[in-house]
């Protein structure tokens, strides 16, 4: 049956309806109609379980079960078919009974033919349209069966390198359905063999894999519900999410076995050897710390699979540790995030304080190991200049704070000053660019300047240097320069007996009507007028 057919039953006691329908529709629709009938409301329930037809004509008066019966009975099993009522009653005494059963039309006998033809085609129009739905759907679907392993690639590609991944975190997530803020990264290795436990041939091996991508694809997301990146060399990256902070040992060695068995499945179904290594669990955003940890796993472990807490690699913390809290410091100051940084900071000195409050000095050790690794931040990030001698007055300072408070309160200082340091050195450079930028302007404007100009001499892309200006100014630079030229302009005008062709030389235009033009647009007059307003 071509996909532009239509089957439409029949559904009256009178033959002779049933053949004038009939004539109607095959004279007026021919080839593309299957036509089948029934004259009965039990006969016409078993025909449309059978025929599955588009379209019902149904009489409404029929022995046995009445044609709203059968409509009942027949929707149950098709939600799609089209039901014309034929009575020859007055209709609207069905109309309420109807009404949800989706009838097209209500006709009256006798009817008309070119009522019919226009019913009939009316429906064909609601048919094809939902077939145009449905096929497009049917697109739709098989599209995002393309585009999903790229939104996963993507998604593999931001977490590791961290690229604005924050930004996209929430479109990543609904778009992958993702509902986790927690899991974990498991790395797959191949190579042509194995000797002593390192794959050989990497780069070699990855032309091979390409052809074998899609099927090892499969395989990971048949062991594991993941989002699996592309191949990177002889590497394909997985990440697997999970609702808890740490694994359980159970869970850990659950996912082991299914790893084991995915190694051993692809090993006999392709010529290569693969190994697979599995970090522990972090938030999503310090996946890149579970990476690392798989990659770990992967190198110092002999076996095929290994998990980074199966090896005596990796740093454990204490069961209560507040990993996620040092974390969040870690990547708040590393951010310039101040406020961020003094909440995570104060919840940890909480934790620490709450724990072990007899054990001042080692408290103090911790707040000095965070001090300075927030500027060791602070210094790679240029926002802080390394003097050998500049930490001499600490361990005085922290010997001699006698109570939590006093500690707290440097710890805080310290660690918001080294954030502070991360975020002003950011704003000052973007200020000094600017007011760099603004000079140059200022001192060349009767010359024909450009964005590409002022970005050369600032040694940036003209690009980031425009959005730069528009973010720090408020408007872009040409508006910027040509509110400077049109000021001087207006200065002129009145302080000088300059003429209009040498003010528009001397304020970078080099055609008067084109000058004459912008100074109108930008102050509602033409240079002329504005001098006589201005002269009295």
């Amino acid at each position: 049956m071509g996909a532009d057919m239509y089957k439409i039953m029949l559904a009256d006691d009178e033959g002779i309806v049933i053949d004038s329908l009939r004539f109607i529709i095959e004279k007026n629709f021919g080839q593309s109609c299957m036509v089948e009938h029934a004259n009965t409301g039990r006969r016409v329930i078993e025909l449309a379980e059978q025929f599955k037809p588009d379209i019902a004509v149904m009489d409404i008066h029929m022995p046995g079960i009445n044609g709203i019966e059968a409509m009942k009975e027949i929707r149950k099993t098709n939600d799609s078919v089209i039901f014309i009522v034929l009575t020859a009653f007055d209709k609207f005494n069905y109309a309420k009974e109807s009404i949800n059963l989706g009838v097209l039309e209500y006709l009256t006998k006798p009817v008309n033919q070119s009522v019919i033809v226009q019913v009939m085609q009316k429906a064909m129009d609601i048919i094809d349209k939902d077939r145009k739905k449905r096929s497009n759907d049917l697109m739709i679907r098989e599209k995002l069966e393309i585009v999903i392993p790229i939104i996963e690639s993507d998604f593999i590609y931001a977490v590791l390198s961290k690229t604005d991944f924050e930004r996209e975190r929430s479109n990543f997530c609904n778009l992958l359905g993702i509902k986790d803020d927690y899991g974990m990264i498991l790395v797959m290795e191949f190579g042509d063999s194995l000797v002593e436990g390192n794959l050989t041939n990497p780069v070699g091996i990855s032309v091979k894999a390409q052809s074998y991508y899609p099927s090892i694809r499969d395989s990971l997301k048949e062991e594991f519900s993941c989002v699996v990146g592309s191949i990177m060399v002889n590497k394909i990256v997985a990440f697997i999410s999970s609702h808890k902070e740490q694994l359980e040992y159970d869970d850990r060695i659950g996912i082991i076995e299914k790893a084991r068995k995915l190694v051993r499945d692809l090993t006999s179904q392709f010529d290569m050897q693969f190994k697979i290594g599995i970090g522990s669990v972090t938030s999503i955003s310090n996946l890149d710390d579970s990476y690392k940890e798989a990659l770990n796993a992967i190198r110092n472990s002999k076996g095929r699979v290994a998990h980074v807490k199966d090896l005596p690699i990796g740093c454990e913390y204490e069961a209560d540790y507040p990993i996620q809290i040092e974390r969040s410091l870690f990547d708040k100051i590393e951010k310039g995030d101040v406020e961020g940084t003094e909440i995570e900071a104060n919840l940890f000195f909480d934790w620490m304080v709450k724990n072990y409050p007899d054990h001042m000095m080692d408290i103090k050790l911790k707040v000095l190991e965070f001090i300075l690794f927030a500027e060791h931040r602070a210094f790679l990030s240029g926002g802080m200049t390394y003097y050998f001698l500049y930490r001499k007055e600490y361990l005085p300072t922290i010997i001699r704070l006698e109570n939590y408070e006093q500690l707290r309160k440097w710890f805080i200082q310290k660690v918001t000053e080294a954030c502070l340091n991360i975020t002003s050195k950011r704003v000052e450079q973007t200020s000094g660019m600017i007011y760099r930028a603004k000079a140059y302007i200022e001192e060349n404007y009767k010359k024909d300047i450009s964005l590409d100009d002022v970005s050369r001499i600032l040694d940036i892309s003209p690009y980031y240097f425009s959005k730069l200006f528009k973010d720090e100014t408020g408007e872009n630079f040409i508006e910027y320069l040509t509110k400077l030229r049109i000021n001087k302009a207006k200065k002129l005008l009145v302080d000088s007996d300059m003429n209009i062709k040498n003010i528009c030389l001397d304020t970078g235009y080099s055609d008067p009507n084109y000058f004459s033009r912008i100074f109108k647009k930008q102050v509602g007059v033409t240079p002329t007028e504005y001098r006589e307003c201005n002269n009295h």
